[in-house]
């Protein structure tokens, strides 16, 4: 195949998917394919919910479809037009179950629809973030039974592990060297071509699809431990009376010391990924000690904030079954609207186990898909004051906010998880 040739379906149009089919819709003939019908209206409208989509280039791609019938981006959640196409790049979610083990029934579901629809000479693209092994142990064995091809002799696959980082406006798809691999040489070559043709900061062809694969999961699990870290060291210095940040800030004039900060640890990737990277380590026979203890300690930190509010409202003589606490943003990260694997949730839940009334405010959530997610109704001004107050995510919008003016008394506890606020109005911070 040469790229040139290359007609691409991006298969889930989210965080992910909709930046490629952007990127790839200005050089390309590029089907934005979801089965969200819904999702589909919304972009062909050129509107984006999640805020990733560079809109202009987005209309600029949508456009050049229209023009020409050999480039440019058009949306469907219409399995059958797939079959027009020879390149499938697929970035649909990779969940854990309630359980912490790996969920891969959407990747597994969208492998068995592109079964369906695959010939001879086609490449399956993975982005998705899997433990190493996956795509030819998990996916592949899909794609074979339902097309009825045999891999690498009449389809192939690459893995290019996405680096997508939501709310962030400069370190885009375009700006982030890319990792790129295939199931031969051959498609190694072809699969680095085509990233290559859309990626400014260059790509990186690892030797094998699993390096590929390990490398996306050593990159979260890395910074999960190194968070973890900072998070064991907040529950230690609250025990001395010290303030953490206050001994990150004189730690990290020297030199080589990596500042990472500690909060809650959430989102689709950093939260999730180091469960695959310990799955697959388990069904090998290792039990791995680092990894899960970082963590069991990021897992529990919702549940520390929640409990620290509750002992500072008592030393103020609160009573607390009744009392009225603000959460103040529900997503995962700030300036986004993104709210999967939010540890938010954890705080919310602890306040409410002590019959604790909690109202959550977040001027980027999506009230619908909050109220569906974790049945939290958001509220959409703030109307009252609380005995308590936590700053869970640091929106911009919040630094607008006179907290002050939300306190019900002068002994109202106002808790800054992020170390956001003005030092001199808050009563404690991680």
């Amino acid at each position: 195949m040469k790229i040139e040739n290359s007609k691409i379906a991006i298969i889930g149009l989210g965080y992910v998917g909709l930046p490629l089919a952007i990127e790839f819709g200005k050089k390309y003939k590029v089907l934005g394919f979801d089965i969200n019908q819904a999702r589909i209206e919304e972009l062909m409208a050129g509107k984006d919910r999640t805020n990733e989509a560079d809109l202009e280039g987005l209309q600029f791609a949508i456009n050049l479809a229209i023009e020409s019938d050999k480039v440019g981006l058009t949306f469907s959640s219409n399995k059958e037009e797939l079959k027009s196409y020879n390149v499938f790049i697929v970035t649909v979610p990779t969940p854990i179950d309630q359980f912490k083990a790996p969920d891969l029934t959407p990747l597994l579901k969208a492998s068995e629809m592109l079964g369906n629809v695959l010939k001879r000479g086609d490449i399956v693209i993975y982005e998705s973030t899997v433990y190493p092994g996956c795509t030819e142990e998990d996916c592949v064995p899909v794609l074979e039974k339902y097309s009825g091809l045999k891999f690498n002799q009449d389809f192939y696959c690459g893995y290019s592990p996405e680096r997508i980082n939501p709310g962030d406006k400069v370190n885009t798809l375009t700006k982030i060297k890319k990792v790129t691999s295939g199931s031969t040489p051959e498609i190694a070559d072809i699969v680095d071509s085509l990233y290559s043709s859309i990626i400014e900061a260059g790509t990186h062809k690892a030797p094998s699809m699993k390096v590929a694969e390990a490398s996306k999961a050593i990159e979260n699990a890395q910074r999960d431990v190194n968070i973890s870290f900072v998070n064991e060291l907040a529950l230690i210095f609250d025990r001395m009376g010290i303030d953490t940040n206050d001994v990150l800030d004189a730690a990290g004039t020297k030199w080589n010391f990596l500042k990472y900060k500690p909060g809650l640890v959430g989102g689709h990737c950093i939260g999730v990924d180091p469960y695959y990277l310990a799955h697959k380590a388990e069904s090998l026979g290792y039990h791995p000690q680092v990894i899960l203890s970082g963590r069991r300690v990021n897992d529990n930190m919702g549940m520390f904030v929640a409990n620290k509010l509750v002992k500072l409202l008592i030393s103020k003589n609160h009573v607390i079954s009744n009392s009225n606490v603000l959460v103040l943003g529900i997503t995962f990260k700030e300036d986004c609207p993104d709210i999967r694997n939010s540890k938010v949730i954890d705080i919310i839940e602890e306040l409410e186990q002590f019959n604790i009334n909690v109202d959550v405010f977040d001027p980027h959530a999506n009230e619908r898909e909050v109220l569906e997610e974790y049945g939290i109704t958001l509220i959409d001004k703030i109307t009252k004051t609380y005995d308590g107050i936590i700053l869970a995510v640091s929106h911009k919008e919040f630094l607008e906010i006179d907290i002050t003016q939300l306190k019900s008394s002068n002994s109202s506890v106002i808790f800054d998880t992020k170390a956001f606020l003005n030092r001199k109005l808050i009563d404690s911070r991680l």
